[in-house]
Order: structure tokens, then C-alpha cells, then sequence
């Protein structure tokens, strides 16, 4: 995954913004496929309250739990569309039958698997802030089902909110191969470069109030302070059946290199828009890279309705990481309401600190499931963990970190009706802390594996062709933030207690819906909160976190549909002390697909209008920094299978 100042980047854009075959593009639809609203993508749709940056206010990628097609993968970066036919979020019921689950979730993405006929998909679109893009696709059988090559790519000017147009190239490939049933191998290559992706101005206040508003839309930054990088994943996934076993491998390669890196910050901003300094971060030369994977064998017993699987899994990572040196330009008083560019100064690059992780975790699981009357789901996992850091001066000399914990899941579901279930479950682990953002005095540096646990429980309800969920979560873990130095450390523990509800399905012919509501309760606990350094809730904390997707295609009509998606958020928490909030606010967006057939192509013609009302909010990241939310964008896309 993209860390330290990328991911600060990143994250500040992202304040703001069952897989299909590959080439069915004019069929993708998340709300129409989704069976809850706790997080679906097909293809390039997505839908839910979580996605893989955030669930239940925590994030599974920076938490290490990343799967592929359900094995464990140690994700340095992102994985391309083309390659990628869609994630689901594991949370709550959806993880009961999941083996091994995690405390703070996990994001399962899907491989696109080629199929038995020679296909084609294109894709160009316009928008949203002047953006672009063209995509191909294609899936090349070779020996029918039995052998397969899907293959795509993409270029991209991927218009920003702030201004920025930062470009994509993306290529991507899979091969399969399955001689029989129960026999099934996958490779897979994805490659992701990324160059000129600006930095957008991090808003740090002078005291408790909100930043001055400016007009958006337009890029207020330093045109060389961008990220440019090289994003590479590759592996391979099987499985076997062999004397009644279930065999599962995954063995994986995901590197990012990091050729530049910026964090464009602007302390002690007033409540006129003058900037006390502002700091520009770059970083050269940085890279991590993992080598990871799972092997996972089970076996069932059929005893009349009941089933029982006896699961072992083996899973590894060796990751890597060369960072720092970052050079800090001070580029003094500025203001946050305009354009103020500068030329770029000459600057050099300090020394590279490295780091080494190495794990290894062994678990035995089981399964039983009663048709009709329930299931259960035990696990226990021994996790031997080590962490060596190397500084770039000989004098300063890092203990490695080790650490073995044992690890245990509970999970259980009772079916009181055909239509009714109830579920509860308990777990703990093992998970990757945050990485110091751009703006600490230790940026990029990683904190060692963290302990976490997680108690949740719920009940399922069918009515017809709609599934509600209302669940019960309480997750625990060490609270990581800047202190009043600016360093990134512990500062406490914290809590996260809430209630998630989902409803989603079919509520009339042609009519999907997709609804969702978190209610939370962050708080931190610990000496910092004691002694009055920080408040005790966590910056960026929301109560509520609503969504409302409805998709209509006329039963008259089909080629015509039509979407609607509301958002809103409760006042979330806006600084460390806990004495200035950002008010709630409410979002609308619309949408509509119009399909029809040219010969035997099928296309695809979608145009959507995202903050209909042109809402203004601000955004804040969890260290403290503002951004304003997205103006009213438009955007247009025509998709074709050949």
C-alpha cells in the first residue's frame, strides 16, 4: 500500500471521492449485486458505508487484512481494475463462515476469471473535474474452459477536486487454467504508473475554528509537488481436491516504487486565510515491497445435515521498506485562499532508514453447520512476529521487535427461522499499525504489529427479496496520532463501540435499493487523555454515517434506468482537544444508464451528477489537517461488449 507521504496524499483524496465475467462492463451494477450495505465494488461500482480504507472507522489495508480470492495477501499497493473484478467487505455476518477473521475487518477482492468465449470490452469516459479515460478489455479462451487469458489496460487523467490531474497508465493480465473440476490455478500481473499527481494543500489551523472558505475546483498547490511511482503486483492462486482434501494456495508479490513523493502543509493558517508557514515534504526513492501468501487445507465430514471442516492454515510475509531523508522546504507566509506559486528551490536527500518485517502465522479452525438449525466457527492461531530497523546513522541502534501471541475466534449463528438468524462472535489479533503521516517529525517511520480484538453480534432478517442486517460491534486497539511535538506515536487506547444496519435487495420488480447506517462511538482512553493533552475523542470522528442507493430500471423499459444516492454525516469531530466540530451535512447524487444494442455489440451509456446541490463541508484526516469536501461534478461514460 501506498505509505508515509503517498498514503497522506491519498488519504486526503479520499476525504474527498460476486465479480462479473471481464468483458460484462455494460452489465456492472454494485447495487443491484450487492447483498449488503457494508461495502461491494463490481468492476469500477461500488457501493456501502465500508469500503477497503474503512470500516467501522478503522482501515483493513493499513491493518493488513487484505485477501485475495480469500488468501491472505500483504499489500503494498493497489491492485488494478483490470485485474481486480471486484471486492466485498468481510464484517459482521458476512465473516461468520470466513476462516480466521480480523478484528478491523477484511477486504476480499476478486480475480477476473476468463471464460469459454472470445470477448472484448471498451470503455472511454468523461469527468468528473475535466477527467478522462480509456479502457480496454479482452478474454482470449485458448482451450475452452479449460484455458484462458483475460488481459487489459488503461490511461487515465484522473481529474481532482482540488485541481489537480494526476495520470494513469494501467495494464493487467490473468490466466487460467483448470483441467477438471476441483482443479483451478490463476496467475496474475497488475501494474499501475502513476506521474504527475499533484499534492493537495493540507489546511492546519492557528487555532479552534474552521479554515476560511475558498472557491474549488481549482488547483491552489505547488505544480512540483507531486507523486509519481511505479506499482507493481503478481502471484498466483490454486486450488486442489486432491484424496478429498480442499487445497488452497496463494503466493503473492505486491512492490511499490516510490520515485517522488509530496505533502503540500499549511501551519498556523488564521481565520483569514494567511498562512503562518508553509512547509512543502518530498521524499525520493522510497520503496516497499512483500512477498506474502497462505496455504490453507481442510477437509469435510458429512454427518446427515450436519457438516463438519477441519481447516489448517499456514500463512508468511516478508516486507521490506526504505524511506526517509525526506527534504523539508520552507517556503515561509502564504495564504490558503489562492493560488501563491512558487519556483521549485533545489533541495537534496538525506540517508534512507530501512525496515524489516517477517511473520509467520499457524492456525487450525473449525466448522460445523446444522442446515437448518446454525453454525460454528472456532480458530486459534500461533503468530511468530519480528521488526528490525536499520537507521542510516551506525550510532543509533534499534532493538528488534519480536512478538508470538496466540490468537483466537469464536463464531456462531442460529437460524430461528428460515429467514431469521442471530449472530455473536469474539476475536482477536495481530495487525499493522498506521504509518507516521507526512506532516510528523518521524514521517514514514512504521510502528511495530499491534494487538486487537473485536466482539460483535447481530441478527439477519429475509422479508421476500430484501435482507436487513442490524449488528452489534465493540473493536479495540492502541490509539496512534501526533503528539504535541509532532512526533506519531501511542497515545492511548481506543474504543470503538456501534451499531451497523444494512438493508438490501429487490423491493419491487426492476427497483434495488442499498441502505446503511453506522452509529459510533469512538473514544480514547490513556495518560494523554488524562492529563488533558488530547480530548477523548478520536480527530475525524463521525456518530453517524448514513447511505441511500436506489436503482430503478423500468420494467416497461429495461435499456432505461435510473439512480439516486443520498449520503450524510453527522458533526464529526474536528481537533485533538475535542473543542471544534464540522457540522453534519448531506450529500445527493444522480445517475442514469441507457442500453442498447449496435448489431451484436451491446453498449452501455451512463451520465451521473455527484452533490447535485453543490453542498460545501470540510473534510479533516486524523492528524488534525482540512479539506474541502467535492463541488458538484459531472460525468459521462459509454461502455460497449463486443
Amino acid at each position: 500500500m501506498v505509505r508515509g507521504i503517498a498514503g497522506l496524499c491519498a488519504a486526503a483524496i479520499a476525504l474527498v471521492v460476486a465479480a462479473p465475467a471481464l468483458a460484462q462492463r455494460t452489465d456492472d451494477n454494485a447495487v443491484a449485486e450487492a447483498e449488503d450495505a457494508f461495502g461491494t465494488s463490481v468492476g469500477d461500482d461500488s457501493i456501502g458505508i465500508y469500503n477497503a480504507y474503512n470500516v467501522r472507522a478503522f482501515s483493513p489495508v493499513d491493518a493488513g487484512n487484505v485477501r485475495i480470492e480469500g488468501l491472505y495477501f500483504d499489500q503494498q499497493t493497489y491492485l488494478t481494475s483490470r485485474v481486480a473484478g471486484g471486492s466485498t467487505i468481510r464484517v459482521g455476518i458476512s465473516a461468520q463462515s470466513y476462516p480466521f477473521p480480523a478484528p478491523t475487518g477484511i477486504a476480499d477482492f476478486s480475480l477476473r476469471k476468463p471464460g469459454g468465449s472470445p470477448l472484448a470490452s471498451v470503455g472511454v469516459g468523461f469527468g468528473p473535474w475535466n477527467g478522462g479515460y480509456g479502457e480496454v478489455d479482452i478474454e482470449l479462451p485458448i482451450d475452452g474452459e479449460r484455458l484462458g487469458i483475460a488481459a487489459g489496460a488503461g490511461i487515465y487523467r484522473n481529474g481532482q477536486p482540488f485541481g489537480g490531474s494526476p495520470q494513469d497508465v494501467s495494464l493487467g493480465a490473468v490466466a487460467r487454467y483448470a483441467p477438471r473440476r476441483g482443479i483451478e490455478i490463476m496467475s496474475f500481473w497488475s501494474r499501475i504508473e502513476t506521474k504527475d499527481s499533484e499534492a493537495q494543500p493540507l489546511i492546519f489551523t492557528s487555532g479552534a475554528f474552521l479554515p476560511k472558505r475558498f472557491k474549488r475546483n481549482e488547483f491552489y498547490g505547488q505544480e512540483w509537488a507531486d507523486f509519481g511511482a511505479e506499482q507493481i503486483n503478481y502471484g498466483m492462486v490454486a486450488r486442489a481436491d486432491p484424496a478429498g482434501f480442499d487445497v488452497r494456495l496463494g503466493v503473492f508479490r505486491s512492490v511499490s516504487n516510490v520515485d517522488r513523493s509530496a505533502a503540500d502543509i499549511l501551519f498556523n493558517t488564521t481565520a483569514d486565510g494567511l498562512v503562518g508557514r508553509r512547509i512543502v515534504v518530498i521524499e525520493r526513492e522510497a520503496r516497499a515491497a512483500s512477498t506474502s501468501g497462505e496455504l490453507r487445507v481442510s477437509r469435510h465430514f458429512d454427518e446427515g445435515p450436519r457438516r463438519h471442516t477441519l481447516i489448517a492454515s499456514l500463512r508468511g510475509r516478508a516486507q521490506d521498506r526504505r524511506y526517509g531523508g525526506a527534504a523539508l522546504i520552507d517556503l515561509g507566509p502564504s495564504t490558503s485562499l489562492g493560488p501563491d506559486f512558487r519556483p521549485e528551490p533545489s533541495y537534496g536527500q538525506g540517508p534512507k532508514t530501512l525496515d524489516r518485517v517477517r511473520q509467520t502465522t499457524f492456525g487450525l479452525g473449525y466448522q460445523g453447520r446444522w442446515k437448518g438449525i446454525g453454525e460454528l466457527s472456532v480458530g486459534v492461531q500461533k503468530s511468530n512476529y519480528s521488526k528490525a530497523i536499520t537507521d542510516p546513522d551506525p550510532m543509533v541502534i534499534f532493538p528488534e521487535t519480536r512478538d508470538s501471541p496466540t490468537l483466537f475466534s469464536a463464531n456462531a449463528a442460529i437460524y430461528a427461522t428460515p429467514k431469521l438468524a442471530f449472530y455473536g462472535g469474539y476475536t482477536t489479533g495481530l495487525e499493522e499499525s498506521p504509518v507516521a503521516p507526512g506532516e510528523a517529525v518521524n514521517l514514514n517511520e512504521a510502528p511495530p504489529a499491534i494487538h486487537t480484538r473485536q466482539i460483535d453480534g447481530g441478527v439477519r432478517w429475509s422479508v421476500g427479496k430484501v435482507t436487513a442486517v442490524v449488528g452489534l460491534f465493540d473493536v479495540e486497539k492502541p490509539y496512534f496520532n501526533l503528539d504535541g511535538g509532532l512526533r506519531f506515536r501511542q497515545l492511548g487506547i481506543v474504543r470503538h463501540r456501534g451499531v451497523e444496519i444494512s438493508v438490501a435487495g429487490q423491493l419491487l420488480p426492476g427497483l434495488n435499493v442499498v441502505a446503511g447506517t453506522v452509529f459510533l462511538d469512538a473514544k480514547v482512553s490513556g495518560e494523554e487523555v488524562n492529563n488533558g493533552s488530547i480530548g477523548p475523542k478520536p480527530v475525524g470522528s463521525i456518530g453517524r454515517h448514513t447511505i441511500v442507493s436506489f436503482d430503478y430500471r423500468l420494467p416497461s423499459y429495461p435499456a432505461l434506468s435510473f439512480d439516486i444516492y443520498a449520503e450524510g454525516t453527522s458533526d464529526r469531530t474536528a481537533n485533538a482537544a475535542n473543542t471544534l466540530i464540522i457540522p453534519a451535512r448531506a450529500i445527493l447524487n444522480l445517475g442514469t444508464r441507457y442500453r442498447f444494442n449496435l448489431g451484436d455489440t451491446k453498449l452501455m451509456f451512463r451520465a451521473q451528477v455527484a452533490n447535485v446541490t453543490n453542498t460545501f463541508g470540510w473534510n479533516n484526516g486524523s492528524s488534525g489537517f482540512f479539506v474541502p469536501n467535492g463541488a458538484r461534478r459531472f460525468s459521462l461514460s459509454l461502455a460497449a461488449d463486443i
